[in-house]
C-alpha cells in the first residue's frame, strides 16, 4: 500500500499580505532567525564561568546547531515544493519559538545543546524555504536580500546580544526575551503571507534525506566549492571562537568586542553585497576571492602582532570578500533552476555552506586545546587563505 502525500492545509485565511509586504516580512524573517543564530556568541563567556567548561565543549555547542541545521536542510529542503512556502516558514516559526524558549531556561550544558539542536532544525527548515520565497516573490531583488539579510541579521544578533551582556541585568534571559517577543508578532504576520508555489504530491518522498542539485546546475556548485568553502569557515570560527579570540587579540575582556568583531565580519559582507549586486557574478567571484585572501592575510598578520587595528582591519576586508562571493554564487546559481527546484538547490548549497561553517570549527576546537588558540587561529588562516587563492585561480582561469 503506497504512503499518501502530506496535504498542503486549506487556505483559510482571506487576506494575503501584498507582494511587497510579503516580501519586506520575508526579509524581516530571515534577519530574525539568523539574530537569534547569533545572539549566543556573545553569551558563551557567561556560561563558561557560569558552568565552567572548555573551548572544545564551546564549539560542541555551536556545531550541535550547525549538524541540527545540516539535517534539517537534507530533510526538509524540498518540501516548501510540495506542501507550499507559507505552511514550512509557519512550522519553522514554531520550532525557533520552542528553542528560544529552551534557552531561556536554560540553566546547564544540556540545555543549551538541546536549545541549539532545536534552533538548527528550526533554521535549517527555515532557510531553504524563506531563500525560495524571497526569489519568487521578486528574483532579482531576491538574489540581493538572500545574502543581505542574513548578513545583517547576524550583526545585529552579535551586537544586540553582547551590547545587553554588557549594559543591561539579566542578559541571559533578556536576550532571549526579546527575540521570543519578535518571533511572536513575526508569526501572527506570517499567516498573512501568500502562497507562491503550487502545492503538488510527494512530500513523503521529498524528505528522504538528499542533495536536490539540478544536473545543470553541479558543474557551477562544484567550481563555487573552494571560495564558497573559505567563506562560511571563517563565519563559523568568528561566531564560536571570535569573540574568546578578540579578547586575546585586543587585551580586554568586555563581551562588546566579541559582538564587534562578528558584527565587523558580517556588515562588510552586507555592504560588499550593495556594492556588487549588478556587475557580473563571474568577475565579482574573482575579485572577492581575492579580497578574502587579502583580507585573510591582514588579519592573522593582526593576530601573530596582537594588534587590534590590523585585527580588525583584515576583518573588514575579509568580509568583503565573503559577503560578494556569497552573492555572486547565489546569482549564479538562480538562473540554473526552474522554480520547482529552487528550494531543493539552495538547500544543498546551504548544506555545503553549513558544512564548511561547521566541520572546520569543531577542528579548530579540537586543536585550541593541544596548541591554543593563538596558533590554532593562524593555522586555520592560513588553510583558509589557500583556499582563497585556489578559487582566485580557478576563476582567473576560466575568464
Amino acid at each position: 500500500m503506497s504512503t499518501p502525500a502530506l496535504e498542503a492545509p486549506v487556505d483559510a485565511t482571506p487576506r494575503r499580505l501584498p507582494p511587497r509586504a510579503a516580501f519586506a516580512l520575508v526579509v524581516a524573517l530571515v534577519m530574525t532567525f539568523l539574530a537569534a543564530s547569533s545572539a549566543p556568541s556573545p553569551l558563551y563567556a557567561l556560561y563558561r564561568e557560569a558552568w565552567g567548561f572548555s573551548a572544545l565543549v564551546l564549539t560542541v555547542i555551536f556545531s550541535s546547531y550547525a549538524f541540527a541545521l545540516l539535517a534539517a536542510l537534507l530533510v526538509f529542503g524540498a518540501l516548501s515544493d510540495h506542501l507550499g512556502r507559507r505552511t514550512v516558514i509557519l512550522a519553522a516559526l514554531v520550532l525557533e519559538v520552542g528553542a528560544i524558549v529552551l534557552f531561556w531556561q536554560a540553566d546547564s550544558v544540556g540545555w543549551l545543546i538541546a536549545a541549539r539542536v532545536l534552533q538548527g532544525v528550526a533554521t535549517g527548515m527555515a532557510t531553504s524555504v524563506m531563500s525560495a520565497t524571497l526569489l519568487d516573490l521578486d528574483p532579482a531583488r531576491g538574489a540581493l536580500f538572500n545574502g543581505l539579510s542574513p548578513m545583517i541579521g547576524m550583526a545585529v544578533g552579535a551586537l544586540g546580544a553582547s551590547a545587553l551582556v554588557q549594559f543591561a541585568p539579566q542578559p541571559m534571559h533578556l536576550v532571549y526575551e526579546v527575540l521570543l517577543g519578535a518571533l511572536l508578532l513575526q508569526a501572527v504576520l506570517a499567516l498573512g503571507l501568500p502562497e507562491t508555489v503550487t502545492p503538488r504530491p510527494g512530500a513523503w518522498a521529498s524528505m528522504v534525506p538528499r542533495a536536490h542539485v539540478p544536473a545543470a546546475a553541479r558543474a557551477l556548485v562544484l567550481r563555487l566549492l573552494p571560495l564558497n568553502t573559505a567563506g562560511w569557515a571563517l563565519g563559523g570560527f568568528y561566531l564560536s571562537l571570535g569573540p574568546t579570540l578578540a579578547r586575546l587579540v585586543t587585551g580586554r575582556a568586555t563581551p562588546l568586542a566579541g559582538g564587534l568583531l562578528i558584527a565587523t565580519l558580517v556588515l562588510t559582507g552586507a555592504a560588499a553585497i550593495c556594492v556588487v549586486r549588478q556587475r557580473p557574478a563571474r568577475r565579482v567571484l574573482r575579485t572577492s576571492a581575492a579580497l578574502l585572501a587579502a583580507g585573510l592575510a591582514i588579519t592573522l598578520l593582526g593576530v601573530h602582532l596582537q594588534q587590534a587595528l590590523l585585527f580588525f582591519g583584515g576583518t573588514v576586508v575579509a568580509g568583503a570578500g565573503f559577503g560578494a562571493s556569497f552573492n555572486a554564487a547565489v546569482r549564479s546559481l538562480v538562473p540554473v533552476a526552474t522554480p520547482h527546484e529552487r528550494a531543493g538547490l539552495m538547500s544543498s548549497f546551504f548544506v555545503l555552506s553549513y558544512l564548511a561553517f561547521s566541520v572546520p570549527a569543531i577542528l579548530a576546537g579540537l586543536a585550541v586545546g593541544a596548541f591554543g588558540l593563538h596558533h590554532t587561529a593562524l593555522g586555520y588562516g592560513g588553510v583558509l587563505g589557500a583556499l582563497a587563492v585556489l578559487a582566485w585561480v580557478t576563476a582567473r582561469e576560466r575568464t
